[in-house]
């Protein structure tokens, strides 16, 4: 009863809230203008044909995709000729997603998690399984599952302290939401502990699947290339959230006040391409030039750096979708964002996977395990704010001994925690057999 209750209030303020999605849809048009596009889909509408052997994927958003891509290629090797159902709730997540489709392979946005919208999803594609991303639990698309016999599957799941105690607000609702998931492979021991403590049916822990990413090789030779002709080291702010950039900047002057015969090159890669403008403009604002990646040659900066005349190196700025590995590959250090505000930090793994040390700050729950891994391996310095983010990140980068010890700890933490791909690729076919075998009992 209280479940019920429960969920018929939660669609009560669905249906609520369901024209304010709308505007703000609407609204993100104009900066992102796949915002704009198949909106009906998000409440159930469909042109696409249905089919009942669709292998589902939910990866909201850009980093999910990406994770989701590790895993696909080895799906693609378990199920000869499956057929992928992808779905997004962002406009970074849907472009990225947009590169994993072959053939016969659709893409769509995620319903609306209002019991028309959901409904209509599942009777449109009638998925044989579904394949839930990290974190990506909501109510309605849970509860209908059961009824379109399409089991789900929490992947890579991860639960961050802040995550576990915001769901335990509503424990009726999301105890059951979780509980209702046919399996849950957790990234780590404290993950699946938080999981169960939300009721979660948690398989057991299979680690995280960033670590089996392979950094692109063609960009990290790019990268060789464009510092073959770059004297001044690159010292980057990687995957920025709003707020640091202004505290970074403080911090830079600050340093080159103290040490103002030092030479370095600043890379500033925003979380969120949309802040790249604001990002530009507020590092304006301190007298700085800028030089954004969509305007460098085949050279890469040269061009800029030879146009820019600064006492306090270059100011980069990647404004640029999918080249992490570039940008990691041309820094000598990086400076975590999402860490130095209490925003829980950003992943730290492809970092380490291109061998460039982690300057991380006091704040990483959403990574909890891998960034206290990575720092007792040596592969990641962590630094009570940014002002000691910004000193350590240079000597790195200035000492040559440093920074080759610190790179190969991070190449050698990123090798050591492999193996969760094949390990989740395997869960997926055994409860996807277990589900076909009691179908036909």
């Amino acid at each position: 009863m209280r479940k019920n209750l429960s969920l018929g209030l939660y669609n009560a303020l669905v249906t609520i809230a369901q024209p304010f999605l709308r505007q703000k849809l609407r609204r993100r048009s104009k900066a992102e203008p796949l915002y704009g596009q198949f909106i009906e889909e998000r409440f159930g509408q469909y042109t696409k044909s249905a089919q009942e052997d669709w292998i589902w994927i939910h990866a909201v958003s850009l980093g999910e995709t990406k994770t989701a891509a590790i895993l696909l290629n080895s799906l693609r090797q378990t199920f000869p000729g499956m057929r992928l159902l992808l779905t997004h709730g962002t406009a970074t997540g849907r472009e990225e997603g947009q590169k994993l489709l072959q053939p016969g392979d659709i893409q769509v946005w995620q319903p609306w998690d209002s019991a028309k919208a959901v409904r209509l999803f599942y009777k449109t594609f009638r998925p044989q399984i579904g394949l839930i991303m990290e974190t990506e639990v909501w109510p309605n698309l849970v509860h209908f599952a059961p009824q379109f016999n399409v089991p789900l599957v929490l992947v890579n799941a991860r639960m961050s302290e802040k995550s576990m105690n915001q769901a335990m607000r509503w424990p009726s609702l999301m105890c059951n939401a979780f509980h209702g998931l046919n399996a849950v492979l957790a990234q780590t021991e404290s993950d699946a502990q938080r999981l169960i403590k939300l009721s979660a049916n948690v398989s057991g822990v299979y680690g995280n699947l960033k670590f089996d990413a392979k950094p692109d090789a063609t960009q990290m030779q790019l990268a060789q290339h464009w510092l073959s002709f770059m004297s001044t080291p690159v010292v980057m702010l990687a995957s920025s959230r709003e707020g640091e950039e202004a505290l970074w900047l403080q911090a830079w002057q600050n340093y080159c006040q103290k040490h103002s015969k030092v030479q370095l090159n600043w890379l500033i890669v925003p979380r969120h391409p949309q802040r790249v403008t604001e990002v530009e403009a507020l590092i304006q604002s301190k007298g700085f030039q800028v030089s954004r990646r969509s305007t460098w040659s085949h050279d890469g900066p040269q061009d800029s750096i030879q146009a820019m005349a600064s006492p306090m190196g270059h100011i980069f700025l990647g404004d640029s979708l999918g080249e992490m590995a570039l940008y990691y590959s041309l820094a000598k250090a990086a400076l975590l964002g999402g860490s130095f505000e209490k925003l829980g930090g950003q992943n730290l793994i492809e970092a380490a996977a291109c061998g460039c040390p982690v300057v991380m700050g006091p704040h990483t729950f959403n990574f909890s395990e891998a960034a206290m891994a990575a720092e007792s391996s040596g592969a990641a310095l962590r630094v009570a704010n940014m002002e000691a983010a910004v000193e350590a990140a240079c000597k790195l980068a200035l000492s040559n001994e440093h920074h080759v010890d610190h790179t190969n700890k991070a190449k050698q933490f990123a090798l050591a925690h492999g193996g969760a791909t094949q390990r989740t690729a395997e869960a997926v076919r055994d409860c996807l057999s277990r589900v076909k075998g009691s179908a036909t009992h």
